[in-house]
């Protein structure tokens, strides 16, 4: 892992961080913290302060001097993708201000560690209050879900049509959805986001993100477009409305997969089936259907006839009508013959040889693994995006 060092700009009020020939500027509103300030505001990286885990570190609870709390990345110091992650978060959005994406605050480099500091979000995220075992107590009612559905909405608009160049997230999922204390939602975690120049159709690279949220021809043939995006915002908004997660093993083979579920559901006119039970009847039928098939929309197996970010945040406020034709959208089997592999040492190969019911086993399994990343078996010999 190569050495870096910080250097501050006076005249400009910028700074650099630089690993051999690299430099990454960094605008001044950005903070540089010692590994000594950050130690004490996490109470020396206390299990108790620790808020979570991703593929590439872990999240600690800090409170600064001046008392504001502020959540702590610690990329691991053994992660070679940990190092272009922090670079790559840093490039991507050390410029950019919206209230519906994480604020970052500064960073810190001492050595082989790297951290960066974000406003602490109070509720967590989406994925451990709505799908998990929480105690949080906090109730997800239909207007609730629909502020969240248009926060994310609104922001991914903002990262693909308000930014220059424009910015594809290519990890939109539940687990990187934050909640304020008003259960506003916060788009975070820009580790493996790219900024997308505007005169290229899509961006062949390296394929990386969460199964089950992947587009097809992003995860088969490694083609890069702000589609993708729409595609896994139309996963998440299936699982806002269902209550469920993208994928679950212990459920019947049929069932397990929530996009093909939907679908089924769809062309059998019952979708009122799988709208989440607790919501009983307090919430708008009609819109529930209307949001699962705006989800059904933004998947459609083709990403040119998927909509933009900013089509499908008009149609959540109902501000544009939602079309009748919809298609068979891109489901989580078009895509099984992918290698998987975890942050673990340890590979998965889907062979076609598998019988379907084994295959689709495993690939549960895996897909509900936290922060996967995903390669085509045409793409797996390269080692960078």
């Amino acid at each position: 892992m190569g050495c870096f060092s910080v250097f501050w700009g006076k005249k400009n009020s910028r700074s650099q961080i630089v690993q051999h020939d690299q430099d990454i500027p960094i605008t001044g509103a950005v903070k540089i913290y010692s590994s000594k300030e950050l130690r004490k505001a996490t109470r020396n990286f206390c299990p108790g302060n620790k808020l979570g885990q991703g593929s590439f570190g872990r999240v600690y609870l800090g409170k600064l001097n001046n008392g504001e709390k502020v959540a702590i990345k610690v990329l691991s110091s053994e992660s070679r993708q940990g190092t272009k992650e922090f670079l790559n978060e840093l490039s991507v959005i050390s410029n950019i201000t919206h209230h519906n994406l994480v604020k970052l605050h500064g960073c810190c480099v001492d050595g082989g560690q790297k951290m960066l500091v974000y406003n602490y979000v109070e509720n967590n995220s989406l994925a451990q209050t709505l799908f998990g075992n929480s105690r949080s107590g906090i109730v997800f009612d239909w207007r609730t879900r629909v502020k969240i559905c248009i926060g994310v909405a609104n922001g991914l608009t903002y990262l693909h049509e308000e930014v220059r160049p424009p910015i594809v997230h290519r990890d939109i999922k539940a687990s990187n959805i934050l909640l304020d204390r008003n259960l506003s939602p916060k788009i975070a975690d820009f580790g493996l986001a790219k900024f997308f120049p505007g005169n290229m159709t899509h961006i062949s690279t390296r394929v990386a993100g969460t199964l089950g949220y992947l587009a097809p021809e992003y995860a088969i043939r490694g083609q890069l477009t702000k589609k993708a995006d729409v595609y896994s915002f139309g996963v998440l908004l299936l699982e806002i409305v269902s209550g469920r997660c993208h994928t679950d093993p212990r459920l019947p083979l049929d069932e397990q997969f929530l996009l093909e579920k939907v679908w089924t559901l769809y062309e059998s006119g019952d979708l009122d089936s799988i709208i989440h039970r607790t919501l009983k009847r307090d919430f708008d039928t009609e819109e529930a259907r209307r949001l699962l098939k705006i989800g059904l929309m933004c998947t459609q197996d083709s990403p040119k006839i998927r909509p933009s970010m900013s089509v499908v945040a008009k149609m959540l406020k109902g501000d544009c009508a939602v079309g009748d034709k919809i298609m068979r959208p891109g489901l989580i089997t078009d895509v099984m013959d992918l290698k998987v592999r975890t942050v673990e040492p340890v590979q998965f190969s889907l062979s076609p040889s598998m019988s379907p019911a084994l295959s689709n086993s495993l690939l549960s399994t895996v897909a509900v693994a936290g922060s996967t990343v995903v390669e085509s078996l045409m793409e797996s010999q390269r080692l960078e995006g």
